[in-house]
């Protein structure tokens, strides 16, 4: 097998094309403590699987990553939910299973926290 064959089989195993959103979660220390971050990325993956919407299919299927840097560097954990582009500050952990239950599942969008909007087109090419 070579490494785009092994490539391919593990994507599709994780379920890549199957869903419809990604959450990013920055828990660097800019902008955020390593605590406040761990618990937040802790407490997103706990919500998503027992929602089941991680490594699922389906219109609310999601994939998440945590990542150092989204370059905003204040008011963290900041989080961001493509292909919306929808911007969130301050997602601790207590906010999390909020931000699952009305962004991702009801479709709802938390405008009291959201500070930037950059959504991708559905037309861009691949």
């Amino acid at each position: 097998m070579d490494e785009k064959d092994k490539l391919a089989e593990i994507a599709k195993k994780l379920l890549i094309g199957e869903y419809h959103r990604h959450v990013f979660l920055c828990i660097g220390e800019a902008c955020c403590s390593a605590e406040a971050g761990a618990k937040a990325w802790d407490t997103l993956k706990d919500e998503l699987k027992r929602r089941s919407l991680s490594l699922s299919t389906g219109p609310a299927a999601c994939y998440r990553t945590k990542v150092q840097c989204l370059r905003v560097c204040a008011g963290g954990p900041i989080l961001v939910v493509y292909p919306e582009g929808t911007y969130y500050h301050g997602m601790t952990a207590e906010r999390i299973p909020e931000f699952v239950e009305r962004h991702l599942v009801q479709g709802q969008p938390i405008e009291e926290w959201i500070f930037a909007r950059n959504p991708l087109s559905a037309t861009a090419e691949n």
